[in-house]
């Protein structure tokens, strides 16, 4: 490929800032009353984007240097901010971004199941994640683990069911946009409708950064690996084994299957009798409308059944911005859906770090560390916020500042009241 001289010499590169000496009289000005000194008015803006027709260079104004060795010039494109980081960067934090194009494809004949979690992650210590695919009538099997499940349908509609330690039973349709839940243990089923041609495609997110897939508990794995003897008395059968003569004698996990009633009603065995539902029909929740964009939140005060995950489903407009903000306790485990995304953590010590995100990519943020999510691109960005909590919560910086006595906002970074003036005393959420 034949790269102009344009191209070569990008027009992202910085100039160095230009600055004054000052004299005996002016070097107060660069300093705060205890002799510490300001930052710098450098806007840090990201440099470059995935699409842009450019060899991306290590470079920032007048640090940093090209790359004379070889590159992986679409990697480096989707990454402007680890190539040449903002000067606010600082220190050393684990990576915290995983996109699921990198995870391990499992691919079976019904379709496919790729994770994340301590493995290829190993700063998301307490959430992990699945993203799975199944063909119009396949069934993912029978199965439960020891972890509690939660889930976000991202296309298709698909019919789930659980049966409860005390043997009550739930089951119900779910489509584009709503949710499941399923506590530890509890055993559970989920097969693709065939109300779309090519099935669906869902999240399922786990309270526990060590889990993963290949370690659930398999109703097939199980009974191929029971003496035939005892299924045959367990099931009332005598000594009947001709019964049993078509058990897999391994995993089926995803397989092809004939697509479920479109009335649920024809599938249930007996009706639902469970006192609470293990679905939630998210995709109908009106959004609430923002400076930036929408957002809708669900935790146990919505959907009961789930008192282990809450989450958001966020869309933030070109230009806006999900604040800077923090959860007190709980660790955040986001799913970009569309859109590119800029985002900075901070966690004390003066250790920053800023990283790109793109559709498919995961974002791991421990609890209380500071962070954004800014919509770096021309489109809507969507995301769905998840966080490991009963209830969905946040510490809005602005909000913050605005309920604290300005003079003691003053004394800490030297706002005017103007801008004082300009912070918002109701949480914004989301800032344009």
């Amino acid at each position: 490929m034949h790269w102009s001289p344009f191209f070569l010499f990008p027009s992202y590169v910085l100039l160095p800032t230009v600055r004054a000496i000052p004299t005996a009289t002016q070097v107060h000005l660069d300093r705060d009353p205890n002799g510490i000194a300001y930052t710098d008015r450098n806007p840090n803006n990201e440099l470059w984007h995935a699409d842009s027709k450019i060899i991306p260079q290590p470079q920032r104004g007048s640090l940093g240097a090209s790359i004379l060795g070889p590159q992986n010039v679409p990697l480096e494109l989707q990454n402007a901010d680890l190539l040449a980081p903002p000067t606010t960067d600082h220190g050393s934090l684990p990576n915290f971004k995983w996109p699921f194009s990198l995870s391990h494809n499992k691919l079976k004949k019904g379709g496919w199941s790729r994770g994340q979690n301590v493995g290829n992650m190993p700063s998301a210590t307490d959430i992990a994640g699945v993203n799975m695919r199944l063909k119009a009538g396949a069934i993912r099997e029978m199965h439960w683990h020891n972890v509690d499940e939660w889930a976000y349908v991202l296309e298709g509609d698909l019919r789930i069911s659980t049966v409860t330690p005390e043997g009550q039973v739930w089951m119900g349709d779910v489509s584009k946009g709503d949710l499941w839940y399923f506590p530890a243990g509890y055993p559970h089923s989920i097969q693709a409708k065939n109300s779309t041609p090519d099935g669906a495609e869902f999240l399922l997110i786990f309270d526990e950064g060590t889990f993963s897939e290949d370690g659930t508990f398999l109703l097939t794995d199980w009974l191929a690996h029971v003496p035939k003897s005892v299924l045959a008395k367990n099931f009332g059968l005598d000594n009947d084994l001709r019964a049993f003569d078509h058990i897999p004698t391994s995993e089926l996990y995803i397989f092809p299957g004939t697509p479920p009633p479109e009335n649920v009603n024809e599938d249930m065995v007996i009706p639902n009798n469970t006192p609470q539902p293990f679905a939630f029909a998210f995709s109908k929740v009106v959004p609430e409308k923002k400076p930036g964009g929408t957002v809708k939140v669900v935790d146990s005060r919505s959907f009961s059944v789930a008192n282990k995950i809450a989450a958001a489903e966020v869309e933030i407009e070109v230009g806006g911005m999900r604040e800077l903000h923090w959860h007190p306790t709980q660790p955040e485990w986001t799913f970009f859906i569309s859109g590119e995304a800029r985002v900075s953590l901070f966690a004390s010590q003066t250790n920053a770090a800023t990283y790109d995100f793109y559709p498919g990519d995961v974002a791991y943020i421990p609890p209380s560390f500071g962070h954004y999510i800014e919509n770096t691109g021309n489109t809507t960005l969507k995301f769905i916020e998840v966080l490991k909590s009963e209830l969905f919560q946040d510490i809005s910086l602005s909000q913050w500042l605005a309920l604290t006595p300005p003079e003691l906002v003053k004394a800490h970074l030297g706002f005017s009241d103007d801008t004082i003036a300009h912070l918002s005393k109701t949480k914004q959420t989301l800032v344009l």
